[in-house]
């Protein structure tokens, strides 16, 4: 048991003594993974939409790959971004490879498929009868997408925690597109990896202890929105 608290003891000091950047390593993996998240709902929240609510020829092929994107190895996207970005790919005039862009794109990727499919699983639930309620009363298409989205509010409440929860604790991917550079791409999971190897178990275990902390939290106020939103509607 020593080592954890060897490790405890020196997780303290890199926060108390500012030997390590913690703060700058939070705050990058706070950029690039609340952009991703960012994207992935305004991409993921309509198309999962129009997934379950609208019938069409292909639809039960496209909710298999969305299910299946769910399952998306990481490491593999991290290889078609990279190889997508890399010099003799066809992105390679941008540059951006081992630039933050580079992982919020890896990341937007992995999240997609998440957001669409619990989405789409979520509005598919509400009962056709709604739609067709709002219609009857002359709700425009909108209004009607709005209201259904918020019957689905426990599943849409569950694709926000899935897609944050999966991109910011993700490490594969961004290693491969981001290099881990010291204050430019290196976020929290990849700082983690390198302390291991390095045998600096205090800053992985202080950083690990911040990851935990922030997907905690982040529940905690999806939790209490949707608390706060059953409540108004009770009134």
């Amino acid at each position: 048991m020593q080592i954890f608290a060897d490790a405890l003891r020196d997780g303290i000091a890199a926060f108390s003594q500012g030997t390590i950047d913690v703060w700058g390593i939070v705050w990058t993996s706070l950029q690039t993974s609340g952009t991703a998240v960012f994207f992935s709902l305004f991409l993921g929240i309509p198309a999962g939409f129009f997934l379950g609510t609208r019938r069409f020829v292909g639809r039960r092929l496209l909710i298999t790959i969305a299910n299946t994107g769910m399952g998306l190895p990481p490491v593999a996207v991290g290889l078609i971004v990279a190889m997508t970005l890399s010099r003799r790919g066809p992105l390679g005039d941008l540059d951006l490879l081992y630039t933050r862009p580079a992982m919020v794109m890896a990341q937007v990727i992995i999240a997609l498929p998440i957001v669409a499919a619990v989405t789409a699983a979520a509005v598919g639930a509400v009962p056709r009868e709604v739609r067709l309620q709002a219609r009857s009363l002359g709700a425009s298409r909108i209004h009607e997408a709005i209201l259904t989205l918020a019957e689905a509010r426990l599943g849409l409440v569950a694709a926000v925690a899935a897609g944050f929860g999966q991109i910011i604790s993700e490490v594969g991917a961004v290693t491969m597109v981001g290099g881990n550079l010291e204050g430019s791409t290196r976020v929290m999971t990849t700082a983690i990896v390198q302390f291991t190897r390095m045998g600096k178990y205090g800053p992985a275990l202080a950083l690990s202890a911040v990851l935990l902390g922030l997907i905690f939290l982040v529940n905690v106020l999806l939790a209490a929105g949707q608390h706060s939103a059953d409540r108004f509607e009770r009134t």
